[in-house]
């Protein structure tokens, strides 16, 4: 599970940078009902989505030429530099290095050697996320690699995650479970599974994560991500000991999933 705790490792921030930042909001507030509230033209338009008063993710428009909307994932770390320099000693590349915002933390953004993005958030007087592990919030992150071996051994380098292989139910192949370093079982944020690049089909081959969110009916919420112009890719679908799925796309095409959890 996610909580706010964010040690170095754990997930702790993710925003989506969008072609629209209007028409994202709108989107997102059918869906989940998150309200966006813009930081205004000083912070370059971006802003953050809140649910019941709480802080969820953030929202801005795109800002590099050619890029894809996506959710970027952050994860915690205690020295964004140090963070920068285990990324380049270990084969991934430096795509924004550490900069300041504003006091509220260090952030920086990578890519991994299989050509995966995310990010490492160094809190300042923003810890991350107010709310997580809970209908419209964030869950679970996942990435999709044309390479789990390797990537895994990069994670494990750069956040000391344990890792934890285990087989899909109907010979679906392995799914890598992830909990951060010095954590139990329970404290598993996240996972990796292994698909060939032509399965990746929305970033042209290239892996990617995504961010994994609650919902209290994963149908109805996925009946409004079509409604409102979204896509479903995949299900709604049960999973066997995980709960009932859908894998969604937005209008702008950022890829995020709907869980309903099992019954415990």
């Amino acid at each position: 599970m996610i909580t706010t705790d964010f040690v170095p490792g754990s997930p702790c921030w993710l925003d989506l940078g969008a072609p629209d930042v209007g028409a994202a909001a709108g989107f997102y507030r059918s869906v989940f009902g998150w309200e966006h509230r813009s930081m205004g033209s000083e912070a370059g338009d971006y802003g953050v989505f809140q649910l019941d008063g709480r802080t969820v993710a953030g929202l801005g428009p795109l800002d590099e030429e050619g890029a894809r909307s996506a959710w970027m994932i952050y994860f915690c770390t205690s020295d964004a530099d140090a963070t920068t320099r285990a990324v380049r000693e270990s084969g991934g590349t430096v795509r924004v290095p550490p900069m300041d915002a504003g006091g509220e933390g260090r952030m920086a953004q990578y890519t991994d050697p299989q050509g995966g993005q995310f990010a490492v958030w160094e809190p300042g007087s923003t810890k991350g996320a107010e709310a997580v592990d809970g209908p419209g919030s964030l869950s679970w992150t996942e990435l999709y690699t044309t390479d789990a071996a390797s990537a895994g051994e990069f994670y494990r380098n750069l956040f000391g995650w344990r890792t934890q292989d285990t087989d899909l139910p109907g010979g679906g192949g392995t799914y890598t479970l992830i909990t951060p370093a010095g954590l139990p079982e329970e404290r598993m944020h996240g996972g990796m599974m292994q698909l060939p690049a032509g399965q990746l089909e929305s970033t042209g081959g290239r892996p990617y994560w995504h961010p994994v969110f609650g919902s209290a009916d994963c149908d109805a919420t996925a009946a409004r991500v079509t409604s409102d112009g979204g896509a479903v890719r995949m299900g709604p679908e049960d999973a066997e000991g995980v709960g009932r799925l859908a894998v969604c796309a937005d209008p702008a095409g950022a890829e995020f999933v709907v869980l309903t959890p099992a019954q415990s």
